[in-house]
């Protein structure tokens, strides 16, 4: 796990300044504490920061090719390359390091461009081919691995794995992009689509960039994309017997490693499943870490023990409480945009708990997205047979009256708050989820702007690209759509963000087995009854591990990763809440009404409402502008 960085002019081929790549790798520097290195060579520069993990000794970057052609910078891990060793070696390949970078060289020289269809893993990478002067970039297919990229004045593109790579460039415009703003509030963090600052871009999931010198900046090519168009046939254990396949050879890659290895466990189903797989291929005790909360109903530190008894495992726990929150601002410093998921508190302290003995560890994310194991999902699956049944002309009006009319109920389990109900039944299938995804609804964001951001916002609505991207879904059903926008959207917006900046900014490699893409693959090929019964989600994968995992692991109800913060916000930080009106980097803007942020504060102090979530964001995005501002 790395950092890198690079400048490349895309008109005159103008000498790269070193120094200048190296202040943006250096910003980067707890992506890569073991080494940093930097090439130059006339019209480009690519720079460096290595975390060492595989062929610790013997795979220092930038990486030149055997035959010094092409040169390589590399983030991330590349499963399978041991086999794609042998066969490029059997194509007369010469190899002279054990580890996966020099593969990716190789890879490149063979097959070009659709080398990235051959590499399993994560990645995002850079390779300058001096013989055809053009520059490769590419980021894995699920976007477990970031790159930014922007086109500067001077006609040059600068690209790092983290903004703030970027914003270590003194060519960098530092204007907020007031779009972002409205994405923001309304998701929680700056979908892929954006960036928080105007001109800079985000390398899609599954996708690259051919650069040419004297050639104008092209568009992203997709080289994958999951499908949910065709169905799985056969009988459910046969089905089960693939899935356990899948998911132990997905395991087992990812405990390749020269350096100590362990496992996230949360007491969760995925977490729990992970880590039991890792159990059966090792032979010693698997190394394992969890967070808990000194509030009850958000702790889950028990189930966490349950697992880690029955599998032996050298497990290790800590507890989040509000002091926590006086390290906020590195927090904040992580992420460089604004980032509302409150569960990077706890996920940063997990990594640095684990970070004490290991430098790998593997996590359980990615199964929710691909085997249905959100409630939402669930929920999706049951309206969408209502929305079947009735018009559409007769479902706007009847169900969007009474959904306007009915009460908020905040306090309510979601299948009791029948406003969220009625109104995402009033729309359409992609209108609903787009409702049950976001934080903040169209209605109550209206609410907190100015006449300004308003005129700025003009007809944008943050809700459009996610339901375009439903629309547009390889799928047959609502339930496809749903899944599909969250592997897409959600996934590498929010989750893996998450994961990748709290695991480097503590310089600890977290693995995803469970997005290996032949997984995911499958998944999205499952009948939805194998996903969704009885509503139940995740139904395959479940009964596939009830070989390994007692039933109140499996069925109790999903609980999440979620950190108290509605409580916390009306005891130790109330004053917290009651500042953010009057916060100096949201009244700058002049994006905002006062007076209605501190009406929420209040509101949500005196418990008549529960606005802990929104409370949160705003605190989130008040010391981010504060941070790209300075």
């Amino acid at each position: 796990m790395c950092g890198i960085a690079g400048i490349f002019h895309l008109s005159t081929p103008k000498p790269v300044d070193p120094l200048r790549v190296e202040r943006m790798c250096d910003a980067m520097a707890h992506r890569g504490p073991d080494g940093a290195g930097v090439w130059t060579a006339p019209g480009v520069g690519l720079g460096h920061r290595r975390l060492s993990i595989i062929d610790i000794a013997g795979s220092p970057q930038p990486m030149a090719s055997t035959d010094g052609a092409a040169m390589l910078v590399f983030n991330g891990e590349i499963y399978n390359y041991r086999e794609l060793r042998e066969e490029l070696k059997g194509a007369g390949a010469e190899f002279h390091t054990d580890g996966d970078s020099e593969v990716i060289l190789a890879a490149w020289q063979r097959w070009g461009p659709d080398c990235v269809t051959r590499l399993h893993g994560m990645f995002a990478f850079a390779i300058y081919d001096q013989r055809q002067r053009t520059l490769f970039l590419a980021r894995d297919r699920l976007g477990v691995k970031p790159l930014f990229y922007a086109p500067l004045s001077d006609g040059s593109l600068a690209f790092a794995s983290e903004l703030k790579g970027l914003l270590a460039h003194p060519l960098l415009r530092r204007e907020v992009d007031p779009l972002a703003i409205e994405d923001y509030l309304t998701w929680g963090y700056v979908p892929d689509h954006r960036s928080i600052l105007q001109g800079v871009m985000k390398l899609p999931a599954g996708h690259t960039l051919l650069l040419r010198h004297d050639a104008p900046l092209p568009a992203p090519s997709q080289y994958w994309d999951v499908s949910f168009a065709e169905r799985r046939k056969g009988r459910a254990a046969d089905l089960e017997a693939e899935l356990l396949h899948l998911m132990r050879q997905a395991v087992t890659s990812r405990m390749v490693s020269d350096m100590p290895l362990g496992a996230f466990l949360s007491g969760g189903v995925d977490s729990s499943a992970v880590v039991a797989l890792m159990a059966e291929a090792s032979r010693e005790p698997v190394k394992t870490c969890s967070i808990g909360f000194d509030v009850a109903a958000a702790d889950e530190s028990t189930y966490a023990e349950q697992i880690a008894r029955k599998f032996a495992t050298d497990h290790r726990a800590r507890t989040v409480s509000p002091d926590d929150f006086e390290h906020l601002d590195a927090l904040v410093g992580m992420f460089d945009e604004p980032f509302a998921d409150a569960s990077a508190l706890p996920t940063w302290r997990v990594c640095q708990l684990a970070r004490e003995t290991v430098t790998v560890a593997l996590s359980g994310d990615g199964a929710d997205e691909a085997f249905a194991g959100y409630r939402r999902q669930v929920f999706q699956h049951g309206e969408d047979r209502v929305r079947s049944l009735l018009p559409q002309a007769l479902r706007g009006p009847v169900f969007g009256g009474l959904g306007a009319i009915y009460p908020k109920a905040d306090w309510a389990p979601r299948p009791l708050r029948a406003k969220t109900t009625l109104l995402a039944l009033a729309g359409t299938s992609e209108e609903g989820y787009s409702r049950a995804v976001s934080i903040i609804p169209p209605e109550l964001r209206q609410t907190l702007y100015s006449p300004e951001f308003l005129r700025l916002r003009g007809d944008y609505r943050a809700e459009q690209p996610f339901e375009e991207v439903m629309r547009k879904a390889q799928a047959r059903s609502g339930l496809d759509r749903a899944q599909y926008a969250d592997l897409k959207f959600w996934l590498p917006g929010d989750i893996l963000t998450k994961v990748d900046r709290t695991s480097m900014a503590v310089s600890l490699e977290a693995r995803e087995p469970l997005l290996d893409h032949r997984l995911i693959e499958f998944a999205a090929s499952l009948p939805e009854h194998l996903r969704v019964r009885r509503g139940e989600g995740k139904w395959l994968l479940k009964k596939t591990m009830q070989r390994y995992l007692p039933d109140d692991i499996l069925y109790r109800p999903k609980q999440g990763f979620v950190t108290p913060i509605a409580q916390w916000f009306r005891g130790p930080l109330a004053e917290q809440a009651r500042a953010i009106a009057s916060s100096d980097a949201l009244v700058r803007t002049g994006w905002f009404d006062g007076k209605r942020l501190a009406a929420l504060a209040d509101a949500h102090i005196a418990g008549r409402s529960d606005h802990g979530r929104l409370l949160w964001q705003l605190v989130m995005l008040d010391k981010s502008l504060a941070a790209l501002s300075g």
